[in-house]
């Protein structure tokens, strides 16, 4: 398997949800990342870990039990008034990242903004070329703009993915995510994908790492 460079998150690196999208094959499993998934590199999936050619553990891959958080819906237009405030348009640690960069015109273009409850919100335009690891980097973002504030940069640990049904392309979807709790550098988050109808069509659980200063 193989990372493309364009799903970057930080620079030189694999977004953490994309890729972590494409090593549970879009499956129910829980990925833990070990390292930043390198990109244009040959990896290889064995006994429950991704590897690069010289050996080295670029993530766990593991069965799991289930998401069973989910963060309430929000309506599209008041995902588009909290998209408005996004942090990440005047202070972003990655600004090129595939998934929530503003600098990247041909990314997901995902800005999750405050909401009053203290979640984050997002209007998302599906694109034509909607996958399973496309779902699982939609969902990373969301909840790490939950913890991200200027000067505390935080990094994708871990993620499980519950997938219902694809999104439609072109579908005007919402994504919201949640800070659950933090101890220490770690931060648990929950992000849950909603269909222009409201139904839910996927959520995930992770844990964000604070980026050691």
């Amino acid at each position: 398997m193989i990372i493309p460079g364009r799903f970057n998150g930080p620079p030189g690196s694999g977004n953490g949800g994309y890729s972590a999208g494409i090593f549970a094959g879009g499956g129910p499993y829980e990925v833990t990342l070990r390292m930043p998934p390198p990109l244009d590199t040959p990896l290889v999936a064995a006994q429950g870990q991704v590897r690069t050619s010289d050996g080295a553990v670029v993530a766990e891959v593991a069965p799991t039990g289930g998401v069973d958080t989910v963060v309430p819906p929000i309506g599209y237009a008041d995902a588009l008034r909290a998209s408005d405030a996004y942090a990440g348009f005047t202070d972003h640690p990655f600004p090129t990242c595939y998934v929530c960069g503003p600098q990247r015109t041909d990314g997901l273009r995902i800005f999750p903004g405050p909401v009053a409850d203290g979640t984050t919100a997002a209007p998302w335009t599906v694109p034509d070329d909607v996958t399973p690891e496309l779902l699982w980097a939609a969902l990373d973002c969301p909840g790490g703009w939950a913890i991200i504030a200027t000067g505390r940069p935080y990094l994708l640990g871990r993620i499980a993915v519950r997938i219902g049904r694809l999104p439609v392309p072109g579908d005007r979807c919402v994504v919201v995510g949640a800070l659950a709790a933090t101890q220490g550098r770690k931060a648990l988050v929950y992000t849950t994908l909603y269909a222009p109808d409201g139904a839910e069509l996927a959520r995930a659980r992770a844990t964000w790492i604070a980026v050691a200063g």
